[in-house]
C-alpha cells in the first residue's frame, strides 16, 4: 500500500448495522449482486451523460460495459465497470459513511420487520441508500479500487471486513494503471461459495439485471444478450421480435394474441409491454390469484408478478412494467403503499381497455378469440366501477339470435337490433343452450321476436345485477319483464290461438288459481294467471321486486341452502291441462284429482329449475295420473 493509507471507525450505528448485515440469515442473499450491477449501470449512465455534454473525460477510448471475473479456487468475484469512478473525497461520501442516507431509518425499520428473531435486512436493503452493503452478506472482505473519470485524479483503494473499520489508501505501483471506472473484489464467506460459481452470477443476472442497457459479460461471456424491447421505438420492432419477446418472458412455445407496447409520460413515466397469451391461463383454476406482470425500474428487476400492477380481472396479461419514477429498491411491503404504483396500475388498466375495444372493432375474430380464451377471469371486472362503461363494452353473450352457442354479441349489437318499442335488454340464464331455449319463460319472448342474452355462468347474473343498465336501456331478466310492454309488440310467430274464455270460466278459474294456492301453501309467494306463457301449462318466475331465479340460486349454492326458494307459480289460461282442469273443477271443486295434478305440474315446474328435491313423490304422483288416464281411455274407448 501507498504511505498515504488512513483507517476510519465505522460510527455506532452503522457498526450495528453491519453487523446484521454480516451475520444475519437472509432468504434472499443474491440481491448483493443485483446491487453492485446496478451501481455500475448508474456509473456508466452518468458518464455517456457527461460525454454527451460535451465533458472530456479520462480514457475516452474505454467501451462501456460491466464484466465479472470468477476465481473459484479463491472463492472470489470481481465486478468491474467502466465507468464514472470515484475520487478519494467521493469514495468516502458514498461508501465510506451511510450516515446521510438513512441508516437511522434503516435500523428502527429493520426493527420492526423481526420474523422469529430472524432480520429480513434484504427487504429492505437499498431503500435507505446501504445498497453497496448488501455484499457483506457474502464477503468476508470487499476491495474497491475506483479512478475518477477527471484527467489526472489517482486511483483509490477502499478496504473492509464489514466489522467496526475501513481503510482508504492510494493505490500501489501494481495499481498505478488502473483506468477509469471501478474494481470492486469480494472474498466470499465459506458458506457464500456458491457464489464463485460462474453459471450461479449469470442465472442471477439474467434474472435481475438482464435488460440493463450495458453489456455484461461473466468470464468474458456477454450474458445479457436480449434487449430491453420495450425500451425500444413501436415504428422499428417487427412483430417477429415481439413474438421472440414474449416466448423469452414467458417460456411459451405459441405465440401470443396480442401485445401492447406502452409508453407512458403522464400521470406517472413508465414504459412496458404487455401480451394476451393465445390460451387460457386459468385452465386449472389457479391463476385466479396466480398473477401479476413484473416490475422494473431503470430496467432492474424489483418484483417478479406483482399484482398491484393489474385488477384481478386482467390477470390473463403477462409482461412487465418499467418505472422511472421509483426508487431503485423498494420493498413489497413499501409497493403495496406507494401512490406511483397506484397511478400505474389506473393507467395502465385504462390504456389495456383501450386496445381491447380497438381489437374488437378492427379485428372482431381475433377479440373473439380472445373472448373464448379467457372471458372466466375478464369477467371479474364487473367489480371495477370506475371503468364500468368501458368494461360493459366488451362484454360478449351468446343470444337467442345466433344459430348455436357458439355465436355471440355485444351489448352495443343487441342495441342495435331491438324491437320498435323495446325499451329494456333481456337476459335468462341457465347451465347450457339447450336448456335456456327450453325455458317456459322464453315463450312471450318467441312470439314476438324479442332477443334475449343467454347468460351460462353465474358470474353473468352479478355482471347484470351491477351493471344495471347500458346506453339507458335496464339489462332486466327475463322472468322480470314488463308483460305489458312485450304484449305490446306486434307478433312475429304463428301462436295457436285458444279460444277466449268466458265470463264463467274466468270465474271459474279464479277459483281454480284459489285451489293451487290453497294447495301448495307457503311453498309459492303467489299463484297467477299467466300472460307469458303460450305452449306450458305452468312456469315458475321470481316475484315482484326480488332477485333473478338464477341470482337466488347462485346465493343458496353460497350459503348451502337447499331448500327450494319462494317463488310465483304462472299457470297458463289457454293450456289444454288448464282448461281441462277448469272443468274438473266445474264438476267438482273439492275432487282429489285437482291436488294431484297440481303437485304434478309444480314439480315439474321445480324439476326444470333444477329445485326438485324429492323425484319419487313425483314418480308416484304421475304413476297415478297414468293409471287413471288409462282407465278412463278404456272406458271412452270402450275397451
Amino acid at each position: 500500500m501507498a504511505e498515504k493509507a488512513t483507517t476510519h471507525e465505522f460510527k455506532a450505528e452503522i457498526s450495528q448495522l453491519l453487523e446484521i448485515i454480516t451475520h444475519s440469515i437472509y432468504t434472499n442473499r443474491e440481491i448483493f449482486l443485483r446491487e453492485l450491477v446496478s451501481n455500475a449501470s448508474d456509473a456508466l449512465e452518468k458518464l455517456r451523460f457527461l460525454q454527451s455534454s460535451g465533458e472530456a473525460v479520462a480514457d475516452p477510448e474505454l467501451a462501456p460495459g460491466i464484466s465479472l471475473a470468477v476465481d473459484t479456487n479463491a472463492k472470489a468475484v470481481t465486478v468491474t465497470d467502466t465507468g464514472l469512478g470515484m475520487t478519494r473525497d467521493e469514495l468516502v461520501a458514498n461508501i465510506g459513511t451511510i450516515a446521510h442516507s438513512g441508516s437511522a431509518e434503516f435500523m428502527a425499520r429493520l426493527a420492526k420487520e423481526k420474523n422469529g428473531g430472524e432480520a429480513k435486512a434484504d427487504s429492505l436493503i437499498g431503500r435507505f441508500g446501504v445498497g453497496f452493503y448488501a455484499v457483506f452478506m457474502v464477503a468476508k472482505e470487499v476491495t474497491v479500487a475506483t479512478r475518477s473519470w477527471q484527467e489526472g485524479e489517482e486511483a483509490v483503494l477502499w478496504t473492509s471486513d464489514g466489522t467496526g473499520s475501513y481503510t482508504i489508501a492510494e493505490a500501489p505501483e501494481s495499481e498505478e494503471k488502473l483506468p477509469r471506472g471501478t474494481r470492486i473484489t469480494i472474498r466470499l464467506k465459506d458458506e457464500a461459495a456458491e457464489y464463485a460459481d460462474p453459471e450461479r452470477l449469470k442465472e442471477i443476472i439474467r434474472r435481475h439485471s438482464n435488460f440493463l442497457a450495458f453489456p455484461i459479460s461473466v468470464d468474458g461471456e456477454r450474458v445479457n444478450t436480449t434487449p430491453a424491447l420495450w425500451r425500444e421505438p413501436k415504428f422499428s420492432i417487427k412483430q417477429e421480435q415481439y413474438d421472440e419477446f414474449y416466448s423469452f418472458l414467458t417460456y411459451d412455445s405459441q405465440k401470443p394474441l396480442d401485445h401492447l407496447h406502452l409508453a407512458v409520460d403522464a400521470p406517472v413515466q413508465f414504459t412496458g409491454l404487455v401480451f394476451t397469451p393465445d390460451h387460457a391461463t386459468d385452465t386449472l383454476g389457479l391463476a385466479a390469484e396466480q398473477y401479476g406482470l413484473d416490475l422494473y425500474v431503470r430496467r432492474v428487476l424489483i418484483s417478479r408478478s406483482l399484482k398491484d400492477l393489474i385488477p384481478q380481472y386482467l390477470g390473463f396479461l403477462r409482461g412487465l412494467v418499467d418505472a422511472e419514477d421509483l426508487p431503485l429498491n423498494i420493498s413489497r411491503e413499501t409497493l403495496q403503499e406507494n401512490l406511483l404504483i397506484a397511478k400505474i396500475k389506473n393507467t395502465l388498466t385504462k390504456q389495456v381497455l383501450a386496445r381491447l375495444k380497438a381489437l374488437a372493432s378492427e379485428d372482431p375474430e381475433k377479440y373473439a378469440a380472445f373472448w373464448r380464451r379467457h372471458n372466466k377471469m375478464f369477467k371479474l371486472g364487473y367489480t371495477d366501477y370506475a371503468n364500468r362503461e368501458a368494461f360493459a363494452e366488451l362484454l360478449r353473450f351468446n343470444a337467442s339470435s345466433h344459430e348455436d352457442a357458439k355465436g355471440l354479441t355485444s351489448l352495443a349489437e343487441y342495441v342495435g337490433r331491438m324491437k320498435d318499442g323495446q325499451k329494456a335488454i333481456y337476459a335468462i340464464s341457465g347451465p347450457s343452450r339447450e336448456a335456456v331455449r327450453l325455458s317456459a319463460r322464453l315463450e312471450i319472448f318467441k312470439r314476438k321476436g324479442v332477443e334475449v342474452l343467454y347468460l351460462y355462468d353465474p358470474i353473468d347474473e352479478f355482471i347484470l345485477d351491477t351493471l344495471r343498465a347500458y346506453q339507458e336501456h335496464k339489462l332486466v331478466p327475463a322472468e322480470q319483464a314488463d308483460i305489458a310492454e312485450l304484449e305490446a309488440l306486434p307478433d312475429v310467430a304463428e301462436v295457436k290461438q285458444a279460444e277466449e274464455l268466458n265470463e264463467a270460466q274466468k270465474t271459474a278459474l279464479d277459483g281454480l288459481v284459489g285451489v293451487f294456492k290453497a294447495c301448495l301453501g307457503e311453498r309459492v309467494a303467489d299463484v297467477r294467471a299467466s300472460r307469458r306463457l303460450s305452449d306450458s301449462p305452468v312456469c315458475l318466475v321470481s316475484p315482484e321486486g326480488a332477485m333473478s331465479t338464477g341470482m337466488e340460486k347462485i346465493m343458496k349454492v353460497i350459503t348451502k341452502d337447499t331448500t327450494p326458494p319462494k317463488l310465483v307459480l304462472e299457470v297458463n289460461p289457454d293450456h289444454a291441462i288448464t282448461r281441462n282442469l277448469l272443468k274438473v273443477y266445474g264438476a267438482s271443486p273439492d275432487d282429489p284429482f285437482l291436488a294431484l295434478s297440481i303437485e304434478n305440474l309444480f314439480d315439474a315446474a321445480l324439476l326444470l329449475d333444477g329445485y326438485l328435491s324429492d323425484p319419487h313423490a313425483l314418480t308416484s304422483r304421475t304413476t297415478k295420473l297414468l293409471d287413471q288416464a288409462a282407465a278412463w281411455y278404456a272406458e271412452i274407448k270402450k275397451l
